[in-house]
């Protein structure tokens, strides 16, 4: 691995994503990447008697389908680098005392999909493990109870806020074998603009969003152009108008390659009342396993920036006033043809 500028890392013995496996619930089914996803559940509950329960669920069925997709058993995989929006992140703790192996809790709240993508790729690149295991996720009841309103309270919700994400996303990380590569991943800083408003996430994590993009580019000396795709993570469409306002005013020349939002995509706006959009740990999880990583292979994009962003607050850190601070971390993704 080689430090390049002062927050980047590139990858030069190139892991590959080795293999993918997304988990959602019934409305993420009902979105418009439904055929991108391999499990779709019928219910919210997924069998079990608590939402927490049942977001743990995700995290285990995520990660034990991408491990047999790899070929290979949890025996075989070195370290497991997780996260999620919980509390003590617990569904991926949970979750990895259900796995038993070796584990990494991360916790960079919606930004946590690109931070155990990154970690794990660092850890393969490095010899450190052949086989590393990346998987983030969240549930809509167990997010809205903890940081707003549980669902059953009814309560009405602002157009500015966001519809949590019910989904897991994992990825094996190896440097052998077939799949897209990892070229290099940029660390983000922590940005606060002094929002306070919960319900308006995606204006608070959009400064954030284009702090690491504009670090991606000078640490790597190049242009958006240099990607076919550049993909925020859950900025949905207020975040994604005020980001594409600040990359205009620091004179970002993103009209050279195709701009996004996993927050916008996953869900169908006239048929799905999702206010400004998705968010969620989740959201760029299996928005990127799935949906982005199909269209790779099938040679839609040749070279993709995943820029996954989280605002890290709590409901303690709300209830005290406290501003909302944020961070995105970005993970470059190329394919060259290998299946």
């Amino acid at each position: 691995m080689t430090l390049k500028g002062h927050q980047s890392w590139v990858f030069e013995n190139k892991p590959r994503i080795f293999s993918t496996a997304t988990v959602v619930g019934p409305f993420e089914g009902q979105g418009p990447l439904a055929n991108d996803f391999d499990i779709i559940h019928g219910d919210l509950h997924l069998g079990q008697d608590t939402w927490e329960k049942a977001e743990k669920t995700l995290f285990e069925e995520a990660a034990k389908t991408a491990i047999e997709s790899a070929g290979l058993t949890k025996e075989q995989v070195q370290f497991f680098v997780g996260g999620d929006l919980m509390n003590q992140i617990i569904s991926s703790s949970f979750a990895a005392r259900t796995l038993s192996i070796p584990y990494l809790g991360v916790f960079g709240a919606c930004s946590t999909s690109m931070e155990s993508l990154a970690i794990s790729s660092l850890l393969v690149n490095s010899g450190s493990a052949h086989y590393a295991l990346a998987v983030t996720g969240s549930h809509n009841s167990t997010v809205e109870k903890q940081f707003r309103y549980p669902t059953e309270y009814g309560s009405q919700k602002p157009p500015t806020a966001q519809y949590t994400v019910t989904g897991a996303g994992a990825a094996v990380v190896s440097r052998h074998g077939n799949g897209p590569l990892i070229t290099s991943a940029t660390i983000g800083r922590v940005i606060d603009m002094g929002i306070t408003d919960p319900f308006n996430m995606g204006a608070a994590m959009a400064p954030a969003a284009v702090d690491t993009i504009q670090a991606h580019l000078r640490d790597l000396k190049i242009q958006p152009g240099h990607y076919d795709l550049i993909v925020t993570g859950d900025l949905a469409k207020l975040g994604f108008e005020i980001a594409s306002e600040l990359l205009k005013k620091h004179h970002i020349p993103m009209n050279q390659t195709e701009f996004r939002d996993c927050g916008m995509m996953i869900y169908d706006y006239e048929k799905q009342n999702v206010q400004s959009g998705a968010s969620g740990c989740g959201c760029s999880a299996v928005v990127t396993y799935g949906h982005l990583l199909n269209q790779l292979r099938a040679g839609e994009w040749k070279r993709i920036l995943v820029v996954a962003t989280g605002a890290l607050l709590s409901p303690l850190t709300f209830q005290q006033g406290e501003s909302i601070p944020c961070i995105a971390h970005a993970v470059s993704i190329e394919y060259d043809g290998t299946n």
